[in-house]
């Protein structure tokens, strides 16, 4: 059987974030990009976990089909929303049981969406920290948990993020993953505090590809990104320009990724929103690439 592999002399590692569907069209495109972007071969690939059963049981769905039809390594995303400890730790176990080695550990968002306040359940996690250390007392699990290069929008100031952060390390963290960013200056100043504060694990840049400008944007202002006056500039007046929308995000995403590979970083985590082609373009300008497939014939003897 032939086979398609990625190639690069790079250097680069790439990994992907995907959601779990919630209709038949949508798993259709999931699984379109999937194996679009599979011969990248991802250091991981996660797929994110909210609250409410029937979204952890889409989740854990779709983690079990890349386990049995991909040679992919999933992350599962992990909350302490709406759950108690012991629930918490049975997903876990149910995770651990199909497979799954890595963890990608957060908070969560209120039930009420970003921006709402949250509440902890008495009986569960309080916050990624805790959650963390449940999973280290569980299984010498790979965890990844989050970072915020603006400050995530909660905290009263750097000093108690980045503490909070280092905290998460504390307890078994092996690598951070951003939020997602447009300006790289503030995303090195921030790797330069946390280095400050003695976390020395992996901070890898979040890539968000700009699929549609204004939902970028919505989204930013509900998580504490900034959108420079100079970025938003470039997408003005086309909202109903998807071509020339798209190229102009390629564009930028391009720039944006070759600058911190200047920089000295070399990781990147893209929040793909299972679509493909935009990442798939910026991997190849990375230096990704798929070999051509194989035959497994022999050839044939000279005449």
């Amino acid at each position: 059987m032939s086979q398609i592999n990625a190639l690069s002399n790079s250097g680069i590692g790439v990994s992907f974030e995907f959601f779990p569907p919630k209709t038949e069209k949508m798993e259709e495109t999931l699984w379109r990009s999937i194996e679009r972007l599979a011969p990248m071969q991802p250091t991981f690939v996660s797929v994110t976990y909210g609250a409410g059963g029937s979204t952890r049981e889409r989740t854990h769905h779709t983690i079990e089909r890349m386990l049995k039809e991909t040679s992919l390594v999933p992350a599962a995303h992990l909350t302490c929303v709406d759950a108690s400890r012991d629930e918490v730790d049975e997903v876990v176990r149910q995770y651990r049981d199909t497979g799954v080695k890595h963890f990608v550990a957060l908070r969560g968002d209120s039930q009420a969406g970003v921006g709402g306040e949250y509440v902890a359940r008495p009986d569960g996690y309080r916050n990624a920290v805790e959650l963390v250390a449940g999973l280290k007392a569980i299984d010498d699990f790979e965890i990844s948990v989050s970072a915020y290069p603006e400050k995530h929008p909660e905290s009263p100031d750097f000093a108690t993020d980045i503490d909070l952060l280092k905290r998460k390390v504390d307890n078994g963290a092996t690598r951070a993953i951003t939020q997602f960013f447009f300006d790289n200056d503030v995303f090195e100043r921030y790797v330069e505090r946390v280095r400050r504060a003695g976390i020395y694990i992996p901070i890898v840049p979040g890539i968000a590809p700009i699929h549609d400008f204004t939902k970028i944007a919505r989204f930013a202002g509900a998580t504490g990104a900034s959108i420079p006056a100079w970025l938003a500039a470039r997408f003005e007046g086309l909202e109903t320009d998807e071509q020339t929308r798209s190229h102009v995000a390629a564009a930028f995403c391009a720039d944006q990724v070759l600058d911190l590979t200047k920089r000295g970083f070399s990781d990147f985590h893209f929040y793909t929103m299972n679509r493909a082609d935009l990442v798939y373009s910026i991997c190849h300008i990375l230096g990704l690439r798929a070999a051509a497939p194989q035959s497994d014939a022999a050839p044939a003897a000279a005449a």
